[in-house]
């Protein structure tokens, strides 16, 4: 029988993706190994695998579907000797709720590894011996006037104009498939199938469909990404379910800006060569600070509060259709020209969809920086589950105070968000001090 090839997950939080492109078509021969679609998920376009060898028979998802739950069937390998006479138990099983991605009531089975593909399984005697249905089963609905048909069969039956509350499902639990809306069309007579027509019900009142205004102005809809559906889904569950609180400082930078200076003169010609950014050196001066105050370096369990011994930095990064925040790990011990080096690859892989799961899960503390475009200071959400968010706005002449005189010094704000579960107001103060210690002191962070 024909292979399912499943939707895989390709990240342990991952639910749902996007069908982006099949890379093989219907007839191609597929080897296991060969990369068969590419999948969009929150976070990335991932290239998909087959596991298994065959001829590719049928696709039953099509390119630019989305929300594919993880598990559900998306196509079906013919094996070696088989034809496309073999598909049509395998696809009537798939419309009736048998892991297709169309609503229909299944068990889910377990996440499997990108590509994994199954055959199917092979029923009981018990399931595969036919049970007769009475004559006076009721409707396939679930007594509040709901009725049971797969997608496929409820699309066919608007287009023949055909009323599904006058169609006894041949599916599971009554449920109505494609089959039963052919044979309602070819005009077919089995009393399994066909009902007498209903009495009319009384007409119920429905509320009055919001209207939108007269004065709308011309707009454009924009489905959402897979991406952009996964950032409102986690920023919405951060604010409700986290406790935000807010701490601000001013920082000078003249001497971070004369350290970056002088250390990018000292690059090197070749493989070792670097050019450090600002936010290179705020990256090292978080994780430096996080050593100092290990408190403000945890997220919350509903066991436990985890306090992690390495600072592994999520840098957010916009891309084209949304936001994504890949890590640098252990950034309490690498050098400036390390994290440099690897957030500028880091940055490209996002830019271009190429990140891998392991790219951007696992940080225990996240930095955004949007003082390229000139804001002052803003407040971040932060990113579940970690406990903290830094957000840092652009570095700008100020006035300030020294010495009992005024001077103007290069200043930028900085604003830490802090999941009130895990870490107090005092630790959050402790975390900014030293914070603008180390930034205002960089050589302390080469300690």
């Amino acid at each position: 029988m024909p292979i399912k090839i499943l939707m895989p997950a390709l990240s342990p939080t991952m639910t749902e993706g996007n069908i982006a492109r099949w890379l093989k078509k219907v007839g191609e021969d597929v080897k296991a190994g060969d990369i068969i679609a590419e999948i969009e998920t929150d976070k990335a376009t991932m290239e998909v695998e087959a596991a298994d060898e065959g001829r590719l028979g049928k696709i039953l998802v099509p390119e630019g579907a989305q929300g594919v739950k993880v598990n559900d069937v998306i196509a079906l390998l013919l094996e070696e000797g088989e034809d496309a006479g073999a598909l049509e138990g395998s696809k009537a099983a798939a419309e009736t709720g048998d892991g297709k991605p169309n609503g229909g009531a299944s068990t889910p089975e377990p996440a499997k590894p990108a590509g994994v593909s199954q055959p199917p399984a092979t029923a009981s005697p018990v399931q595969q011996a036919p049970v007769a249905q009475p004559q006076t089963s009721p409707r396939p609905g679930d007594g509040e006037g709901r009725i049971f048909a797969s997608p496929l069969a409820k699309r066919m039956a608007t287009e023949a104009g055909i009323e599904l509350s006058q169609l006894r499902g041949s599916g599971p639990h009554g449920r109505i498939v494609k089959s039963d809306i052919e044979t309602a069309v070819a005009g077919g007579t089995a009393p399994a199938r066909r009902l007498a027509p209903q009495p009319a019900a009384a007409p119920q009142a429905r509320a009055p469909q919001p209207q939108p205004p007269a004065s709308l102005p011309p707009f454009t809809e924009v489905p959402h990404s897979g991406m952009r559906r996964i950032i409102a889904q986690r920023l919405t569950e951060a604010k409700r379910d986290q406790p935000h609180f807010y701490l601000t400082i001013d920082c000078e930078l003249d001497a971070l800006l004369k350290l970056r200076a002088d250390l990018n003169q000292r690059t090197p010609e070749g493989p070792g060569a670097y050019k450090l950014s600002v936010n290179d050196l705020l990256i090292k001066a978080a994780a430096a600070a996080l050593m100092r105050v290990p408190a403000a370096n945890a997220s919350w369990t509903e066991n436990a509060i985890r306090y992690y011994r390495s600072a592994d930095i999520s840098v957010a990064v916009a891309v084209p259709n949304g936001l994504v925040t890949p890590v640098i790990r252990s950034a309490d011990a690498k050098g400036l020209a390390q994290i440099s080096n690897e957030m500028k690859l880091l940055a490209e892989k996002a830019r271009a969809g190429k990140l891998v799961p392991e790219d951007y899960q696992g940080g225990t503390f996240s930095l955004s920086n949007l003082g390229m475009y000139g804001i002052r200071e803003f407040a971040a959400v932060i990113n579940p589950p970690q406990g903290c968010i830094l957000a840092v706005g652009a570095g700008e002449p100020r006035p300030v105070v020294k010495g009992g005189a005024l001077a103007i010094a290069t200043v930028m704000s900085a604003t830490l968000s802090c999941d009130h579960r895990v870490v107090d107001g005092v630790v959050g103060a402790e975390w900014l001090a030293a914070f603008k210690k180390i930034v205002e002191d960089p050589l302390t962070m080469l300690l």
